[in-house]
């Protein structure tokens, strides 16, 4: 049986949506971006020189398709027309926000391994550090991949980034400048660096704080035991074992440290729930 197939017209309109339509649509996913960009540039893990920056701007492109329906009944005005540079400026500054945030927190692992090179003797071994080019000790290269790897096991990059989907609940898009909050985030973000550093490195500058006191007596009592050829290696020996038995205590801090690093921002990017 012959099923005649519908007739259009050159003058009937084709099913679909209009070409101005479309680049409101392309127009919005540009400002969803923006964001996310922002974000992946500063975050502690995917804003690494390591990673290509054709890789970051891919994937910021990739998920902003999963959260640009959050913004997608957003209507293009005049208002949007006319503060567009304001906009954009205020979408960077909520997403380096929250990635500044989350490297500050993170750099109490860098903190703490610098003071145990530092006490132990470890500080000629250094490395050239991908994040910030310049000289880092081996153990605090060691540590920053040691809490890269729990935050990335704990999920902490899909919750960093569903924060940002939600945060446009908070945040719309609109010229006005985000809240001082943010930079109070970020005064809580290093005073936190410094207590969370400090907890880590403790057991090792502690156990080697005894160990340089029961050195100085032993030297007080032997003044022909070279100092240096003696203490080092004890020191360095150590400062190893004790490394080898806090690994766990270490991990557990790391795991805290990042909860503690997403609640922080959960109450201002997400809001009190």
């Amino acid at each position: 049986m012959f099923i005649p197939l519908p007739f259009f017209s050159p003058m009937d309109p084709l099913p679909g949506i209009e070409l101005n339509e479309l680049m409101d649509y392309l127009f919005l996913f540009f400002l969803s971006s923006i964001r996310l960009s922002s974000f992946l540039i500063s975050s502690p893990f995917l804003g690494s020189k390591n990673i290509p920056l054709n890789v970051k701007i891919v994937f910021s492109m990739v998920i902003s398709f999963f959260y640009f329906g959050y913004i997608s009944e957003t209507e293009v005005n005049q208002y949007v027309m006319d503060n567009l540079l304001m906009i954009v400026i205020v979408e960077a500054i909520i997403g380096i926000s929250l990635g500044l945030t989350l490297s500050i927190w993170f750099s109490a692992a860098t903190l703490a391994g610098e003071k145990m090179a530092a006490s132990t003797g470890l500080g000629f071994s250094q490395m050239v550090d991908p994040e910030t080019g310049g000289q880092t000790p081996v153990i605090s290269i060691i540590l920053d991949l040691f809490l890269i790897t729990v935050f990335l096991s704990l999920n902490g990059h899909l919750i960093a980034i569903d924060f940002l989907f939600k945060s446009f609940e908070v945040y719309n898009l609109s010229a006005e400048l985000p809240p001082l909050s943010l930079v109070g985030l970020g005064i809580e973000a290093a005073g936190a660096m410094f207590y969370t550093g400090g907890l880590i490195m403790l057991p090792v500058v502690g156990s080697l704080l005894m160990a340089n006191i029961a050195i100085g007596v032993i030297t007080r009592s032997s003044p022909q035991l070279n100092m240096f050829s003696f203490a080092f290696p004890v020191t360095l020996l150590l400062a190893f074992f004790v490394l080898y038995l806090s690994s766990r205590t270490i991990g557990n801090a790391f795991s805290d440290l990042t909860k503690n690093a997403l609640e922080s921002v959960e109450i201002l990017f997400v809001g009190s729930k």
